[in-house]
């Protein structure tokens, strides 16, 4: 299993934002299934102001490439992304066309934390 961290901002309107949640409230159910049939079995999406950070766990033999791919070819994905693009704005680095930013991973926590001398948890 990998896990992938992804952003991407929204256009800075609040009724813009709201019917962005919405439609994912009620996500049509050919997205779900080409979210699944690519090998994701976790995508959580959370926001904080516009700012939307997304997170995918996903099968070791799924590709963002073979993804696309299959996106391409699917009328209602592509339906689905011209709809999404109304609210959704590129991040200043990303390239051109591209929404979702892969980010990249700066810290893990290498394992449990220490004890305390009391015996509690930091």
């Amino acid at each position: 299993m990998k896990r992938y961290c992804l952003a991407l901002d929204l256009v800075d309107d609040a009724a813009l934002i709201a019917d962005y949640e919405r439609h994912h409230r009620e996500i049509w159910p050919e997205i779900v299934q080409s979210i699944q049939s690519a090998g994701i079995d976790v995508l959580d999406i959370y926001r904080t102001g516009n700012r939307l950070f997304m997170i995918i766990e996903a099968s070791d033999q799924f590709s963002f490439a073979e993804k696309a791919k299959a996106d391409a070819a699917n009328p209602r994905v592509q339906e689905w992304e011209t709809l999404m693009w109304k609210f959704q704005q590129a991040l200043p680095w990303a390239k051109p066309g591209e929404k979702w930013v892969l980010m990249e991973k700066i810290f893990g926590l290498p394992g449990p934390l220490p004890t305390s001398p009391g015996g509690g948890g930091a």
